[in-house]
């Protein structure tokens, strides 16, 4: 009997020793996808993770050190990078909704640059920058007259809360002077996620890059920075293929280059979450019980969409699987059709429906592969306070717990309970 394992450590031995249900990440795979990127994509071209897809401090840590930058959207994700040893000059802030203290933050950290997605925030950071007697670099986020085929989730090209309507932009040249404690510096586009297709981002960088030459000539200010957004896709259903990377090389190589060679000075970013750490990832379950119903096969696990939500296909109009595994028993042909659902009230926990697996048994681990991205983080983790489940990453053959269970003890400590024994005050007239 085959075991899955995790650089030779087993799913079973995981399991034993920190329970379920888990995450488990391979620092070899993390490593792996990250070195490759940089070792074929043009070299003026740096990679910035994005945190929103694994927020964990020591994946974060583990990709900065082999050369990853950061782009974060909060406060907590800031506080990360920079614990996870990223300098605030490798670090670039965006989104739509940003606070004031999220702002302050930003100047006194000394980030590279404030993405700044609306009229309204840009005089807010003027504000700030004004009081404190500094000058805030900001790179504005434009919201382009264009959009991108061949992407997973549109993101610009059409009313969104994202950025300022490339029509607004160039409508307003005077927007450097109208704001002194502001230094523009940059252009940020972000078209698309899980874009699988290579001339589709390569296609979408040559515009970027087109519109930021065209945005700070009209506003004059220079680019000291780019980012193209990212957007590069993992294949998790049936009928889709992985992004070839040598074919977005060779496709992009010579965009990047020719705009490098005219910018010498300029700072070229991707920013890159679900492609860095999607494959990495497996969300492991436990099989609690099995059982039939109307004819039908039932594995009911120790955990489900409150942990994974996007194994669900969230946002897809047909819902599909992620690939999955029966991880104790990975050598056993699959034989029967199963509905792998959670432990949740709601028929709505259902991670897999007709999943080809062998005889499932109680006891039995079963594996979402690809799970490095958008997992617990963007998941409902306190529905029914179940909380948090562990992660551990597994380097060098070790396996680490880079994020404790949630336990009862933990989901109580923030609640508090008043004195319900108080005779309330007859109201006055």
């Amino acid at each position: 009997m085959t075991e899955f394992d995790v650089q030779g450590v087993t799913v079973s031995e995981l399991a034993r020793r920190f329970g379920t249900p888990l995450y488990v990440y391979d620092s070899d795979e993390l490593i792996g996808r990250l070195t490759t990127l940089l070792d074929v994509m043009h070299p003026r071209l740096e990679v910035f993770f994005s945190l929103k897809a694994n927020p964990n401090i020591a994946v974060c840590a583990l990709l900065h050190s082999r050369g990853a930058r950061a782009e974060v959207s909060s406060m907590v994700e800031l506080t990360t990078a920079l614990r996870a040893g990223v300098a605030g000059e490798d670090i670039i802030f965006l989104g739509p909704g940003k606070s004031r203290a999220e702002l302050v933050a930003c100047l006194e950290r000394g980030v590279h640059t404030i993405v700044c997605e609306s009229f309204g925030e840009l005089a807010t950071i003027n504000e700030l920058a004004g009081e404190r007697g500094m000058i805030a670099p900001v790179a504005l986020r434009v919201n382009p007259s264009f959009q991108v085929k061949g992407s997973g989730l549109t993101m610009g090209g059409r009313a969104r809360q994202f950025g300022i309507d490339e029509a607004q932009l160039l409508a307003t040249p005077d927007l450097a002077e109208r704001h002194p404690s502001v230094r523009l510096m940059g252009v940020h586009a972000y078209m698309g996620t899980r874009i699988l297709n290579a001339d589709a981002v390569a296609n979408n960088t040559e515009r970027i890059l087109d519109l930021a030459e065209r945005i700070s000539a009209t506003l004059g200010f220079p680019l000291d920075l780019v980012d193209i957004g990212g957007g590069l896709g993992i294949a998790y259903f049936d009928g889709e293929d992985d992004l070839d990377l040598a074919a977005l090389a060779t496709r992009m190589n010579p965009v990047v280059g020719d705009f490098a060679t005219r910018h010498p000075g300029t700072r070229l970013v991707m920013e890159l979450g679900r492609y860095l750490t999607a494959m990495a990832g497996t969300y492991v379950i436990r099989v609690e019980y099995t059982k039939t119903s109307l004819g039908e096969r039932f594995a009911v696990a120790d955990g489900g969409t409150n942990h994974h939500m996007a194994a669900v296909g969230i946002g897809s109009f047909v819902k599909r699987n992620f690939p999955m595994l029966l991880l104790n028993r990975i050598d056993e042909p699959a034989s029967e059709s199963w509905h792998v659902t959670g432990p949740l009230c709601t028929p709505n926990d259902t991670l897999g429906k007709k999943v080809e697996l062998p005889p499932v048994r109680p006891g039995d681990l079963i594996g979402v592969l690809r799970s490095g991205a958008y997992g617990p983080s963007a998941s409902p983790v306190f529905f029914l306070s179940h909380g948090h489940p562990a992660e551990v990453l597994v380097h060098c053959g070790q396996p680490y717990l880079v994020r404790e269970r949630d336990r009862p003890e933990d989901l109580l400590r923030q609640q508090r309970l008043p004195d319900l024994t108080a005779v309330a005050m007859p109201r006055a007239n």
